[in-house]
């Protein structure tokens, strides 16, 4: 009995420096898209027009904040699969309100876009996400959103945000 338990102590003792002895896990950020007339290009005129609602939507209420303009790209009867924020319009605008400040509306997207893609009535966004581990080192992370549009405007929003997430502003996550 005294040689079982002694093997599996030596088992775990080994199990346990192996686990400390590999290196970190580390991810190569993703690339970062400079030329944004390019991603918001189609030959698609409604593919186009799709992408540029998104972009203006996150240049002006997500990265400016400035969520009074929200109705101007989202739908009143918006569903949002977000469990952070509320429905429709009035629970973006809620969300925006209690997480951003107003700021300058810039003309191109500072934060780390990495891809704009549209296809049918649906536009993803894929950004890189800056983050820290338990040690305070930094590491990438991407972030999707997938939008529905209907009649010209946004009718329905995903993203991988979890309800034990804390709201988030965006803006704290560039480069």
């Amino acid at each position: 009995m005294r040689l079982f338990v002694a093997a599996a102590l030596l088992a775990f003792a080994s199990s346990v420096h192996a686990q400390e002895s590999k290196p970190p896990m580390t991810a190569t950020p993703p690339q970062v898209a400079t030329d944004h007339a390019a991603l918001l290009a189609s030959p698609d005129p409604k593919l186009a027009a799709n992408k540029k609602l998104v972009y203006d939507m996150y240049r002006i209420v997500l990265q400016a904040g400035i969520w009074e303009r929200a109705g101007e790209f989202i739908r009143d009867d918006y569903l949002q699969h977000n469990p952070n924020a509320g429905q429709g319009l009035a629970g973006v605008q809620e969300y925006i309100r209690k997480t951003r400040p107003h700021r300058e509306i810039r003309d191109k997207l500072e934060l780390p876009l990495i891809d704009l893609i549209a296809e049918g009535d649906k536009v993803m966004t894929a950004f890189v996400r800056p983050e820290k581990d338990a040690s305070g080192q930094t590491y990438y992370s991407t972030w999707f959103d997938l939008y529905r549009i209907e009649d010209g405007k946004i009718a329905e929003h995903w993203d991988p945000m979890l309800k034990s997430d804390a709201p988030v502003d965006p803006n704290d996550k560039k480069l």
